[in-house]
């Protein structure tokens, strides 16, 4: 019997990643992508000096990344002065009371109307006075248009692309510091990564090993990408397009050598 026809029948868990708990999925998976944001925000904000109780956070979208990334934030110290889902967001200079804004938000299906705060739009959000913005909703939504009014000191990317080059240009001339999404947002990749690894060898990890594991790679990832542009003396996105390459490149060179 070939090898195709005698797996017929079987479950291979380690196929597709993202499942539910039932049937081979990892814990953390849910919180993956906000936990590993945590993560490099944290770092990030030591490097620069900015103590976590005393920065202020603005958050552009409130599903499963925006959501938990602020709440997670809130939890390290930081105050959250904006959220917003689709339909616009929500400022208070003082800070936003998360758990509150989760609870309305499940009450009502959206922020609009929260009491004891400010309605914003979310092109309004992006330009609030903050030490902290997280894109985690749309791409394209820091351009050439408003990224010289962003008052934030550091951007960090949840969403994909949410800046487009033309910005990312202004806004490094202009000195803020930039997290790019192709760092920011790989905690849910590497869960799932987690997953298949998992799957592969048919046991589970629990959640508390889960967000050490992730927590330990997004550190040291972070640490990579910021040794790398400091070393070429560039921003933390080309630093990582850099290291990316270069571990490609050392992979292809080695493997020529051996196969």
């Amino acid at each position: 019997m070939d090898t195709y026809a005698a797996r017929q029948g079987y479950t291979v868990p380690a196929v597709v990643t993202g499942k539910p708990l039932a049937v081979g999925g990892s814990e953390g998976r849910l919180e993956a992508t906000a936990r590993g944001i945590q993560v490099v925000t944290r770092e990030a904000l030591l490097d620069l000096g900015m103590q976590l109780d005393r920065c202020s956070v603005v958050v552009q979208g409130f599903g499963n990344v925006g959501s938990i990334t602020a709440r997670l934030l809130s939890n390290l110290g930081c105050t959250i002065v904006g959220v917003s889902d689709v339909q616009g967001g929500l400022y208070h200079p003082n800070g936003i009371n998360m758990h509150m804004a989760l609870h309305y938000f499940g009450e009502h299906g959206c922020l609009t109307g929260m009491p004891g705060t400010e309605t914003v739009t979310n092109s309004e959000l992006l330009e609030l006075p903050c030490d902290v913005l997280v894109p985690a909703a749309l791409e394209n939504q820091i351009t050439n248009r408003n990224a010289a009014r962003i008052k934030a000191r550091l951007i960090i990317e949840a969403a994909n692309g949410p800046t487009t080059p033309e910005a990312d240009c202004i806004l490094n001339d202009r000195g803020v510091t930039i997290m790019p999404d192709i760092l920011a947002n790989a905690g849910g990749v590497t869960v799932s990564y987690f997953e298949w690894v998992q799957g592969l060898q048919h046991f589970f990890w629990t959640e508390q090993e889960i967000t050490s594991r992730l927590e330990d790679i997004m550190r040291r990832s972070y640490q990579a990408v910021r040794e790398k542009s400091r070393a070429q003396q560039t921003n933390l996105r080309m630093g990582a397009y850099l290291l990316a390459v270069a571990r490609v490149a050392e992979a292809m060179e080695m493997r020529g050598k051996y196969l």
